[in-house]
C-alpha cells in the first residue's frame, strides 16, 4: 500500500480560500509600504552559513536550518573527527549554506554587496518566507512569511516615526486593534551599568526578553545562575516592576540612569521617539515598556513591539535600530532601521475575530450555468464582456446537471449565478440568482452588471 503523503511539521499547505486571505494581508502591507516610499527586493531563500551564523545569538544559530553539501558530503569530514557526536563539531565540514532566519541579515549583506548600486537612505520592503527549526506551537511555525520594511543609511530617529506610523497604518486598513511597544537597548545597556552588569549585557536582555513566557521570578532566577548578585536582581526587580505612564516612566528612568552614558542617551532617544508620535494622528499612542529587551544581538537602539488587542497571540510585529549591521560585511557605521509584520500570526488573529472582508470568500464574482451548446455559443461573448468590465467571471465547462452547477458555486462561494435558456436568449434578458439570499430577478445585460458591481 502507498505511504500517506505528509509535510514536514511547522509548515503548511494553503487552500484557495486561505490563499486570497493571505493575499488581501499582503496586498494591504504592501499598499502601506509604497505610500511611504518604500521599494521592492528579494534575496535568495539560502545564504551562505558564513552570512548568517553569530548574527542573531546562541540560540538564533542552533534554529538555523543548514543545508547539507552537494554530493558525497561525509568525504570532507577530518577522519579523527568522523565518530565525534558533537554535530558542532563536524557541521562546518558538511554544511557551507543554511535557509534565511530573518529578512533583515540578508538585507544588510544586499546593502553592502549591491552598495554601488543604491542610493542612500535606502528605503526597501521584502516580504519572503523564512525558516526556524522551532518547535511548532500555536503561532509559531517552521516556515512563515515576513514583511519586513526598513531604511539604511539615516540615523534620524523620524525613521522610527515613520515605521510606527506604518504601523498604525496597516493594522488601521486592516481593522485588528494594536498596542505598540517601545523601548530602546540604549536604556537596557544603561541598565547594566547601574547595577554594574556591563559585561553581562547580552544575558541581562535574554532573559528580560522572555520576561512575558517565564515571569519575573524566572527571569531573576535565570539572571542568578549567571552570577548577578543579589543586590544587582534587586535593582533590575525595581525597574522591571515600575508602573505608570510614559512621562512617569521616562522621568523615573532619567533620574535612575542619569549618570550613565549610554543609559541617558538612550532615554532622549525615547522621548524624541515620543514628542513625534504626539504631533501626528496615531489610533493608539505607542507605550514605553521598560521589559521590552528583544533578543537579537544586532539591535542597538530603538525596539518596537505590536501586539493585537484582546487576542492570545503574543507579537504580530516587531524590530529596531541596527548601527553597524553592515559592518560585519565590510560597511561600517551604515545606521539602519526596520520592523517585521508577521503575516502569519496577523492572519491567525485576523481569522478569529473573523475580520477578513467579503470578497476574500472567492475570486469568483459570477458564474454562467451551462445548458449546452447553443446558449455555450450564446454566453461566450457575453462572459467574455464581463471580464473586460472587471468582474470575475466564469461559465460552467460543460452541460452538467443544474445541482451539480449549483454546488459547484455554492462550494466557490461565488455570489451570483445567471441562467441563460432559450427563454432568456428569445427575450435578451438574463435570470440572475443571487446566491446568498436566493432572490432570482430578470434584467437585461446594463442592469445586471450594475448588481454585481455594487
Amino acid at each position: 500500500m502507498a505511504q500517506k503523503p505528509s509535510i514536514p511539521k511547522g509548515t503548511r499547505d494553503f487552500s484557495p480560500m486561505e490563499m486570497m486571505r493571505r493575499n488581501y494581508i499582503f496586498s494591504t502591507i504592501k499598499s502601506v509600504f509604497q505610500l511611504y516610499g518604500y521599494l521592492p527586493i528579494e534575496t535568495p531563500a539560502m545564504e551562505n552559513l558564513s552570512t548568517l551564523m553569530g548574527k542573531y545569538g546562541e540560540e538564533g544559530d542552533r534554529l538555523l536550518f543548514k543545508i547539507l553539501n552537494s554530493g558525497d558530503f561525509v568525504a570532507k569530514i577530518p577522519e579523527e573527527k568522523r565518530n565525534q557526536l558533537e554535530s558542532k563539531q563536524i557541521v562546518r565540514h558538511i554544511s557551507e549554506k543554511g535557509l534565511r532566519y530573518d529578512l533583515t541579515v540578508p538585507f544588510a549583506r544586499y546593502v553592502v554587496q549591491h552598495r554601488n548600486e543604491i542610493s542612500f537612505p535606502f528605503k526597501r520592503y521584502q516580504i519572503q518566507p523564512v525558516w526556524r527549526a522551532d518547535r511548532p506551537q500555536k503561532g509559531r511555525y517552521r516556515e512563515f512569511f515576513q514583511c519586513d520594511v526598513d531604511v539604511i543609511g539615516n540615523k534620524s530617529l523620524l525613521s522610527e516615526l515613520e515605521l510606527i506610523q506604518i504601523i498604525d497604518d496597516v493594522f488601521g486598513k486592516l481593522e485588528i486593534p494594536t498596542l505598540t511597544k517601545i523601548n530602546n537597548r540604549k536604556v537596557l545597556y544603561g541598565i547594566a551599568e547601574y547595577i554594574g552588569e556591563t559585561e553581562k549585557f547580552i544575558n541581562l536582555t535574554v532573559a528580560i526578553d522572555k520576561l512575558d513566557k517565564i515571569g519575573i521570578d524566572k527571569v531573576l532566577e535565570e539572571l542568578r545562575n549567571n552570577g548577578f548578585s543579589e543586590k544587582a536582581l534587586d535593582s533590575v526587580c525595581e525597574i522591571l516592576e515600575f508602573n505608570g505612564n510614559n512621562e512617569e516612566k521616562t522621568n523615573f528612568l532619567s533620574d535612575l540612569l542619569g549618570n550613565t552614558e549610554t543609559g541617558k542617551k538612550g532615554i532622549e532617544e525615547i522621548k524624541t521617539v515620543l514628542v513625534y508620535a504626539k504631533s501626528v494622528n496615531l489610533s493608539y499612542e505607542p507605550e514605553f515598556d521598560l521589559t521590552l529587551a528583544r533578543g537579537l544581538n544586532y539591535y542597538t537602539g530603538a525596539i518596537i513591539e505590536v501586539i493585537a488587542r484582546d487576542a492570545d497571540m503574543g507579537s504580530i510585529c516587531g524590530g529596531g535600530r541596527y548601527d553597524d549591521l553592515t559592518g560585519i560585511f565590510g560597511l561600517p557605521d551604515v545606521s539602519g532601521v526596520g520592523i517585521s509584520f508577521g503575516a502569519d500570526r496577523i492572519y491567525d488573529v485576523m481569522l478569529e475575530k473573523n475580520l477578513f472582508p467579503e470578497e476574500t470568500q472567492s475570486g469568483t464574482q459570477v458564474l454562467f450555468v451551462n445548458f449546452g451548446e447553443k446558449e455555450e455559443k450564446y454566453c461566450l461573448p457575453i462572459v467574455e464582456k464581463m471580464r473586460k468590465a472587471g468582474i470575475s467571471t466564469e461559465l460552467f465547462p460543460g452541460a452538467a446537471k443544474m445541482k451539480k452547477q449549483m454546488t459547484y458555486a455554492n462550494n466557490k462561494n461565488i455570489p451570483f449565478v445567471i441562467l441563460v435558456g432559450g427563454n432568456e436568449m428569445e427575450n435578451g434578458f438574463f435570470t440572475i440568482k443571487n446566491m446568498l439570499t436566493g432572490e432570482q430577478q430578470q434584467m437585461n445585460f446594463d442592469k445586471m452588471l450594475k448588481l454585481v458591481v455594487s
